[in-house]
């Protein structure tokens, strides 16, 4: 191992450039376990570093790539030796420190997880931090007594990453769900594979303007914001939950405390970058086992890193459905 490619953002007058460099692993962030990564794969974070849409690096240059999955060539750490399978997500590697977008990386032993028996390094890839912060939803919803009982889940953004994940993760669950979408047509065998028991066009909801409107949904998984989100804390079921994921629409939150105080519905907000590591270990070994999805449905596609920057560019442009991969060894 001498030199390897990554993909490094670099800081460029007011913006970035995002370029295939061959680095060394001295070039690296410092940790305890260095990794031969054989998959990584691509998250809206990743999309927006990597084309500069969005400001997600808070260090540069920075390697690119929130996930990683490979086998440990080197570590100072005895909980890892080499040859172990292991992945990481989130733990601000490709923000803060070297990221998973690279043949080789270097982390902080404590973001390590060990991979569980029950999936491959592929498949934790194809899961990576979406199907992470899906499974995570799930399982605080679950801990705040969501039930089938309480009325369908609806999902926002369900032909993304998080979304997708999430259809097949509630629908296995016991839920019935609804599939909240601009794209009612084009997707709709997709979301009905996933298990999607309703599709409801964004474009014709009635979004409401009273602090509550008719109670319609269990729950919610949404990864938009904005006014989405706002009408949905307005139509949830009493005690029903709504996992807050993302800011895809707007990051700005517009609403009352009526729904929260009348009703007791719950707004728990996701978060998958830090959290304590014997959560992180248990929702891996769930995904692992008996909430594993449809893996193949989900994250079909499998590109090599030179093909990243476009990919990258489909995905900030709304061109996606599912997730993709990273090939890397």
């Amino acid at each position: 191992m001498t030199t390897f490619k990554a993909i490094r953002v670099h800081q460029k007058d007011k913006g970035t450039e995002t370029r295939i460099e061959d680095i060394s692993v001295a070039d690296l962030s410092a940790g305890e376990v260095v990794i031969q990564v054989h998959y990584s794969s691509l998250n809206y974070k990743d999309a927006l570093a990597v084309t500069g849409k969005g400001r997600i690096m808070r260090r540069m240059p920075c390697v690119a790539g929130i996930d990683l999955s490979g086998v440990v060539a080197e570590s100072t750490d005895p909980a890892y030796k080499a040859g172990d399978k292991v992945l990481v997500t989130g733990c601000d590697i490709g923000e803060l420190h070297d990221g998973g977008l690279s043949q080789y990386a270097r982390v902080a032993a404590s973001s390590v997880v060990p991979l569980p028996p029950g999936l491959s390094l592929k498949e934790a890839m194809q899961l990576g931090t979406a199907g992470f912060t899906a499974a995570l939803a799930l399982r605080r919803m679950l801990e705040n007594h969501q039930a089938p009982d309480m009325g369908p889940i609806a999902v926002t953004g369900p032909t993304g990453g998080v979304g997708s994940v999430a259809l097949s993760l509630f629908k296995r669950a016991g839920f019935r769900t609804a599939a909240i979408t601009g794209k009612p047509e084009s997707a709709r065998d997709y979301l009905q594979a996933l298990g999607a028991d309703e599709i409801v066009d964004r474009n014709t909801l009635d979004l409401g303007k009273r602090p509550m409107e008719s109670a319609r949904w269990g729950g919610a998984v949404d990864n938009v914001g904005g006014e989405t989100l706002t009408y949905l804390t307005r139509t949830v079921n009493p005690w029903g939950n709504i996992g807050c994921i993302g800011l895809a629409q707007s990051h700005e939150l517009n609403t009352t405390v009526m729904p929260l105080i009348l009703r007791g519905v719950s707004l728990l907000g996701i978060h998958s970058v830090q959290m304590p590591r014997a959560w992180r270990l248990e929702v891996w070994q769930q995904l692992a086992g008996p909430w594993k999805p449809q893996l193949d449905l989900i994250a079909p596609r499998e590109v090599t890193l030179e093909q990243v920057p476009a990919a990258c560019a489909e995905i900030v442009a709304g061109k996606v459905t599912g997730r993709s991969i990273v090939r890397l060894a």
